[in-house]
């Protein structure tokens, strides 16, 4: 039978990627507020938000001996830097109307987990897998290419979570706890940050920005627990490729809800890319069903 413990993975990255694909609409209604303010306030409510769910699941004494692992701490530490810059750019871009260029980091993102996962950890792919590469580096080729400049947003967003998915994947620590020690190493920073404000926007802010800003500790909770404890179950090239739901999500908003323009040619990039994503999900369905016939 197929790997309960893999079937378990998928189902969560596709429900964090789902929701990633939709949270831009949480961030537009809070785009009078500063990109990094927001990220201040993100790790602040997270951590009340990750200490609410460490105490639903029990996990209080496995995080205490987390964080008496210097080693770990460190490594966490890391992935924590990667997090805050992926975080500043992807709210920043999404407040100030380049949707599509972040859209276009998330499906870049996944070419940069598939070549970690390949020589860094060196993980093994399909003919069908390659094909799904091969369809998708076409397209976000063309699309940087036409867009005649260098995508910095996009190499950022991309690169940042990239890195964050290898660093996630290979320290040996539960999702939920080692996600709390992140903000737990965020927070201090934020505090400093927002009291050298006098309490930024939140000092002044009517009773909906108050609750949109509390708020954006369990938006930024929820799918980050299940991107993690995903990320450990699955290989990283299969992470790569579910990375697509988020973009398509975020390419989908920006369109159709908040009429950034779409030239032909960017259309004709994605269409490579959306290619790339069903080969790969063909042959991850092959391989799911193979076994239940031996």
């Amino acid at each position: 039978m197929p790997d309960v413990r893999e079937r378990t993975g998928l189902l969560q990255g596709v429900i964090a990627y789902g929701l990633w694909g939709v949270v831009a609409a949480y961030w537009k209604p809070l785009s009078a507020v500063d990109p990094v303010e927001l990220i201040a306030h993100r790790a602040i409510w997270g951590l009340v938000a990750f200490g609410i769910f460490m105490v639903a699941a029990g996990e209080w004494r496995t995080f205490v001996r987390a964080w008496r692992d210097l080693r770990l701490v460190g490594v966490m530490a890391a992935s924590a830097a990667l997090l805050a810059v992926n975080w500043t750019v992807f709210v920043g871009a999404t407040t100030h109307g380049h949707l599509l260029d972040a859209s276009l980091g998330y499906f870049i993102n996944p070419l940069v987990s598939i070549a970690l996962g390949t020589l860094v950890l060196r993980e093994r792919l399909r003919r069908l897998q390659w094909l799904a590469i091969a369809s998708a580096t076409i397209g976000v080729a063309y699309l940087t290419w036409s867009a005649g400049r260098v995508p910095w947003i996009a190499l950022v967003l991309a690169l940042t979570f990239g890195l964050y998915g290898l660093v996630r994947k290979t320290a040996k620590v539960d999702a939920l706890v080692g996600s709390t020690i992140e903000t737990v190493l965020l927070a201090p920073v934020a505090a400093i940050y927002l009291a050298v404000l006098g309490g930024g926007a939140m000092a002044t802010a009517s009773p909906k920005l108050a609750a949109l800003l509390v708020g954006t500790g369990f938006v930024t909770a929820i799918p980050l627990v299940l991107f993690t404890s995903a990320a450990r179950r699955l290989p990283l090239s299969t992470v790569g490729f579910l990375q697509y739901l988020a973009p398509t999500g975020q390419f989908l908003l920006a369109v159709l809800a908040y009429g950034e323009p779409l030239a032909h040619d960017r259309l004709l990039a994605f269409m490579w890319i959306w290619a790339g994503l069903v080969v790969f999900s063909i042959d991850l369905v092959r391989q799911t069903r193979r076994p239940a016939t031996m």
